[in-house]
């Protein structure tokens, strides 16, 4: 069940009262409270925590997690972000699993923020790589491009109104969860991405593996799952049970998520002649309304916002 917090104060006490109920180690190391103004929103749920807020004063503060992934962007004009002697662009956001992180502004800072459990990511990092020994590990604090960093920002809105909309759905705030840590594990350089570039799925048994490899190479054909059952030489019904106790997913998910990336692909990379609907059929999808529903859930933005944008 989601926990939502809001909260309008002028009082100092709250601002470090609030801070360290969804992160320890957080600390406002200086505040002048002539200027103060304080306006939390949150919605937590089991493994992750999404927070904004803007806080109007002159601020020093410091964040340094023990068993938490933090992903955060300080919005401030007059503001600055630093990680030992290095400068992070404001405009970006930053992640730190352990590595301190230290923020000043004057006036107003509008700060988005992600708190994930650390067992939570590692457990979806296993899940993914089929490593079952994956210590994870964030190894920079910057994320790996402008892009990368970009995309976070658009998926922290989505993902802020989605889980205050999830309606107390375990299955929805699991999902949401799950799409936090990847995309917060594509976006930051990490024993993850290591792992996944070295040998993806290592752990998972010989079966699933030839079935990813299946899918991946035939996703834009009409195939299906027996299809895919057929051609590695299994039942459709063991071929789904090696799939759940390998990946925590169905073959019909994952051939899914397949065609999404496939598509995905296909849209940042369009011509001016191509449209979503000729792209989202071209990929097995022939209900558009369908297909954009599941595109954003993935990707945080509709397919034509891509198409446009990219």
């Amino acid at each position: 069940m989601a926990e939502i917090l809001r909260m309008d104060s002028r009082d100092v006490a709250d601002v470090e009262h609030i801070w360290t109920q969804y992160v320890p180690s957080a600390r406002a190391q200086r505040i002048d409270p002539k200027s103060f103004g304080f306006r939390w929103r949150s919605a937590a749920v089991e493994g992750m925590s999404v927070v904004r807020y803007a806080l109007t004063a002159t601020v020093e503060s410091s964040v340094q997690p023990e068993d938490q992934i933090v992903v955060c962007r300080v919005a401030a004009p007059a503001g600055r972000v630093m990680s030992g002697r290095v400068t992070l662009d404001t405009d970006l956001p930053w992640a730190t699993d352990g590595r301190e992180v230290r923020a000043q502004w004057e006036k107003t800072a509008d700060v988005s923020a992600i708190i994930l459990d650390r067992s939570v990511a590692q457990h979806v990092a296993r899940q993914v790589t089929g490593d079952d020994l994956l210590t994870l590990r964030l190894t920079d604090v910057a994320p790996k491009s402008p892009g990368a960093g970009r995309y976070w920002n658009r998926m922290f809105n989505y993902v802020m109104h989605a889980v205050a909309a999830a309606d107390d759905d375990p299955i929805i705030e699991s999902t949401l969860t799950r799409h936090a840590v990847l995309t917060a594990l594509s976006t930051f350089p990490s024993t993850f991405s290591e792992a996944m570039a070295s040998e993806p799925r290592l752990s998972a048994p010989a079966v699933v593996r030839r079935a990813v490899e299946y899918m991946d190479s035939h996703a834009h054909e009409p195939i299906t799952v027996d299809d895919v059952a057929r051609a590695v030489h299994i039942s459709t019904r063991g071929l789904q049970y090696a799939f759940r106790r390998a990946l925590d997913t169905t073959p019909t998910a994952h051939l899914r998520r397949v065609r999404l990336d496939g598509a995905h692909r296909d849209l940042r990379n369009a011509g001016p002649a191509e449209t979503v609907s000729a792209i989202a059929r071209r990929w097995g999808f022939s209900n558009i309304t369908r297909f954009a529903a599941a595109y954003r859930t993935v990707y945080g933005r509709s397919p034509r916002e891509t198409l446009e944008q990219d």
